[in-house]
């Protein structure tokens, strides 16, 4: 029962991520997202880089989370995001925008984007 209540946190997750990155790419100048399966993918590799992250360096990335470190930390995964996904187009100063955009939709939001 552990593992299905998991699974759908993930799903979750997962959808809230993609619906965030919609969000953002409307109201953020300097990011861009084109086509559903971009801003599927986008959520993934966002979440995945996310994870990493945290894993390997016990940083929380998200964008208000940790202060100046996990801002800056959004801010590049945000940038790094567009090499791994396809129609999905971030200049820097579109990835500090978007991290703020974020940052603020998770406080909305239930759940982290990031």
């Amino acid at each position: 029962m552990e593992n299905d209540n998991s699974l759908l946190r993930w799903i979750g997750r997962f959808i809230l991520v993609a619906i965030i990155l919609t969000i953002t790419s409307f109201v953020t100048p300097g990011f861009t997202i084109y086509g559903i399966w971009s801003y599927l993918i986008a959520a993934v590799v966002i979440c995945g880089l996310d994870y990493l992250v945290e894993s390997f360096m016990g940083v929380d990335a998200s964008p208000f989370g940790k202060g100046v470190k996990g801002f800056v930390i959004a801010v590049a995964i945000i940038y790094l995001a567009q090499f791994l996904v396809p129609n999905m187009r971030v200049s820097i100063i579109g990835a500090v925008l978007a991290a703020m955009v974020i940052g603020i939709l998770d406080i909305v939001f239930p759940a982290r984007a990031m």
